[in-house]
């Protein structure tokens, strides 16, 4: 499965749910359903499916309130601060694979950018590490 797949908008983390979720509908929770929504629709209509070995760039957006002198300094380099880079992982394998088990080999990366974004890439099938 090759291919490339940029989605467009926040990168949301995985929150941890409980049973009680159903019904209290916490923000949280909320927004990660909505993320899910979108990322699936997004992913659908590029005709992307996600593979067992793939890259993920996650792509941070700087906050408003920094100078564009900031933003400058901080465009591209790492991301260091919440939310975690496994509960974001976390997210895009729950909702671009059927059975997350069977992804074997993961490249992630987590920086600042101007706005944000998910960039996905496949490794081919016949990979040898």
């Amino acid at each position: 499965m090759e291919g490339v797949f940029e989605y467009r908008g926040r990168p949301v983390a995985k929150p941890r749910m409980v049973r009680s979720d159903k019904y209290k509908k916490r923000p949280v929770v909320m927004n990660y359903w909505a993320f899910k929504d979108r990322i699936t629709r997004q992913a659908k209509a590029a005709g992307f499916k996600l593979g067992n070995a793939y890259r993920v760039t996650f792509v941070m957006p700087m906050p408003t309130t920094l100078s564009e002198k900031k933003k400058a300094e901080y465009d591209g380099n790492p991301h260091q601060v919440r939310p975690d880079i496994d509960n974001m992982l976390k997210a895009v394998n729950d909702c671009l694979l059927e059975e997350d088990s069977a992804v074997h080999y993961v490249v992630c990366k987590k920086v600042w950018g101007r706005e944000g974004k998910i960039i996905l890439e496949n490794f081919p099938e016949n990979l040898d590490f």
